[in-house]
């Protein structure tokens, strides 16, 4: 048995769940009504986030929860359409209150990125590919 390649949801441990919720819903994410205080999943066009105490989400995976590091090894990404959506939504990610992380910039792959984090230091880049389209629903297509 082969596992089909898709993500149906990303679980990120944080430190406040009710705080991590706020900010995201400050973003424009849609909280879904299967959230409760433990637990808080957005809606994201496809697939799930999730927001999971770190502690609980490390004992459910049977691991000791330790301190989060600064940098995780990971990354969530929101492409966007032109350089100028990029500057915007990290404008305003970090008017929500995102840590800013790196200014979008020209970036060597040929695009145009830059980070912020939220308040547990996940990382997202918002960036632009002009190597890769995306369709109607905002998803990235990429060529076979």
């Amino acid at each position: 048995m082969a596992l089909e390649p898709r993500i149906t949801l990303v679980t990120l441990g944080v430190a406040d769940v009710a705080a991590s919720t706020a900010f995201y819903r400050k973003l424009g994410f849609r909280r879904s009504s299967a959230s409760n205080d433990s637990v808080t999943f957005f809606h994201m066009n496809g697939t799930v986030l999730g927001l999971f105490g770190h502690e609980a989400l490390a004992a459910d995976a049977g691991l000791d929860a330790g301190p989060a590091p600064s940098f995780r090894g990971v990354s969530l990404a929101h492409n966007l359409g032109s350089r100028d959506e990029v500057d915007a939504a990290w404008t305003f990610a970090v008017e929500c209150g995102a840590k800013p992380v790196k200014k979008p910039e020209e970036v060597f792959w040929g695009g145009y990125s830059g980070y912020f984090a939220d308040p547990d230091g996940h990382l997202w880049e918002l960036a632009h590919n002009p190597f890769a389209q995306l369709d109607e629903n905002g998803h990235m297509t990429l060529p076979d």
